[in-house]
């Protein structure tokens, strides 16, 4: 099998902190040769642009011949609340079939991979480990390699590019909320971890796939990169998703982040509980980004982030002062099993439990992550 990066030029490595980074899709000269005349399935969802253009409706411009749309979680359109699931469909302005790759069907089957020739992968990623968009490309990197097909991922810009941090996840606690042994915030783009995933044989019966990479020119991790469409529905802008990888472990808990108000990932509240702080919020339904939010309804009080800084990296902050002001009244996590999962494993809340302060924490990690980070200069195309 063979690995490619395609590179733009001297450039594309030493990447000009003057120019706007330019998304492997936007650069069709790169990769039409790899698609005229082949039978091409794309994996895409709303965040698949080039310029203004959906990707799929680009390529079908081009007189690109596409069989299937294949779609992660929140659906082709991103409208679809998270761990939803939905039925496949027809995209109604090409016509063309559109496969949902999330819950049972987590991989292109048999009967589509046999009417393919090359797939493609091009989705806007947060470089979170439990941002579920990379066990769809896993999957994927799966399917290629099962059924001798070649993958091309058009790489895009990681907003979280300049920091590599977190526990990395311990193998029995893999799921589709951590699949590779990575920190929660892994410091790659979906092409460098593609080649990753590859290179340590983390497919099945350690396969690898015929894997080319179309990287993204004028980037490097330290590069600020605003995404010009919400990743998902409850990923509304910068800060949010800069604020994602502290606050998701609040998910396994009955307090509220924010989902069902107009501040998704920018705020934490508790019900009822006064405590918690002097903001208040009532998560209600909002239609295209979530139904049925936690504590609907109710007036959470805690506190407002919409002034944090963007600039601020992965902190266990929140978690910790949350946990003081719980005292023994009140637990922190109400699904110790998710958020284990959310964790990659279960001593993060057992440390947390026992008062230990972010330092010491971090250091019970630090091994590993410094394991993981010589790992990863073998797979980077990018400077940090």
């Amino acid at each position: 099998m063979k690995w490619i990066v395609v590179w733009l030029s001297i450039l594309t490595w030493q990447c000009s902190t003057q120019s706007a980074p330019i998304p492997g899709a936007h650069q069709w000269d790169k990769y039409q040769n790899f698609l005229i005349g082949k039978k091409i399935g794309i994996v895409a969802n709303s965040t698949s642009k080039v310029e203004n253009m959906h990707l799929v409706d680009f390529l079908y411009s081009k007189g690109v011949n596409i069989q299937y749309i294949f779609a992660p979680e929140h659906g082709f359109r991103g409208d679809k609340d998270p761990g939803a699931h939905f039925s496949d469909t027809v995209d109604l302005a090409t016509g063309i079939p559109i496969v949902g790759l999330f819950g049972k069907n987590k991989q292109p089957t048999a009967e589509q991979m046999k009417n393919l020739d090359v797939l493609i992968f091009d989705i806007q990623d947060v470089g979170v480990r439990f941002y579920t968009y990379i066990s769809t490309m896993h999957y994927v990197m799966n399917a290629c390699a099962m059924y001798n097909k070649p993958l091309i991922v058009l790489d895009r810009p990681n907003p979280l590019g300049d920091q590599i941090d977190g526990p990395v996840l311990k193998p029995e606690f893999k799921s589709f909320v951590g699949i590779h042994p990575i920190p929660v915030v892994h410091g790659l783009t979906v092409g460098e971890l593609a080649l990753m995933i590859n290179g340590e044989m983390w497919l099945d019966n350690k396969e690898k796939v015929d894997l080319t990479v179309i990287p993204v020119a004028n980037y490097t991790h330290n590069t600020q990169y605003e995404l010009p469409v919400k990743p998902s529905p409850n990923l509304p802008n910068y800060l949010s998703i800069r604020l994602y990888p502290s606050l998701c472990f609040f998910e396994a808990s009955k307090f509220s982040i924010g989902r069902g108000t107009d501040f998704p990932f920018q705020a934490i509240g508790y019900p009822e509980k006064k405590q918690f702080g002097s903001f208040t919020f009532t998560p209600e339904d909002r239609p295209g980004m979530m139904m049925n939010p936690p504590a609907e309804g109710q007036i959470c009080f805690g506190i407002d982030l919409r002034n944090a800084d963007p600039t601020e990296k992965f902190t266990l902050k929140y978690l910790l002062d949350m946990r003081t002001k719980c005292g023994d009244s009140i637990p922190l996590i109400s699904n110790e099993k998710w958020f284990n999962l959310l964790a990659g494993n279960d001593l993060l809340l057992k440390q947390i439990k026992q008062g230990l302060s972010e330092d010491e924490i971090r250091q019970s990690w630090q091994p590993e992550l410094d394991a993981y980070k010589k790992m990863r200069i073998k797979y980077l195309i990018y400077k940090d």
